[in-house]
């Protein structure tokens, strides 16, 4: 199982709260905002803890998302998997072995439409769903593709975690320290 059961998982922008979380009992992790400094630093130091890194490759200052960047990405920062809403970017993590996330954003029908469409070309491991407080729309992108669902953005409460397991995500995503430790199960 990609996230080994975990129903939150804790998404940092800034090295403090990634060394605090490190100390958390927390497998996967998201790095969002980083900066292209830190964030071999970041990803090595995840390792050393046995930590699962998904990197999120579009959000690193410094570091243009594209092909070059996501092979430098593969090749050199090694984590365990990439997030991005970039096809391209997704297909060479997943050809270098990187676990993959296709990040979409529900803006309206037609961005829907072309995140299935990109679903169908890149056939990520996972995809994730922003905003994540909607469970309706969670439901149906669950029933429509083939892949472990997370609901990421705008998931404040303990109540908009249930809301988006209960529609059926496998996870939610979320810099909410305080929502870091809530058991759903």
């Amino acid at each position: 199982m990609l996230l080994d059961g975990q129903c939150v998982v804790p998404a940092v922008n800034n090295m403090r709260s990634f060394e605090k979380l490190l100390q958390q009992p927390f497998r996967n992790l998201i790095i969002l905002d980083s900066h292209l400094s830190q964030i071999g630093t970041m990803v090595k130091m995840g390792k050393e803890k046995g930590k699962k890194i998904f990197l999120h490759a579009d959000l690193i200052q410094g570091l243009k998302s594209d092909l070059p960047a996501a092979e430098f990405i593969c090749q050199n920062l090694r984590p365990y998997g990439l997030i991005s809403t970039r096809s391209s970017v997704l297909d060479v993590a997943k050809k270098r072995g990187l676990k993959t996330v296709q990040r979409i954003f529900l803006l309206d029908s037609r961005s829907l439409e072309t995140g299935y469409r990109l679903l169908e070309q890149v056939q990520p491991d996972m995809v994730e769903i922003l905003p994540g407080v909607i469970p309706e729309m969670i439901r149906q992108v669950v029933n429509d593709v083939r892949v472990p669902v997370i609901a990421g953005g705008l998931i404040h409460s303990e109540h908009g975690v249930c809301a988006a397991l209960e529609a059926g995500a496998t996870a939610i995503s979320t810099s909410n320290t305080s929502l870091w430790t809530f058991d759903a199960k």
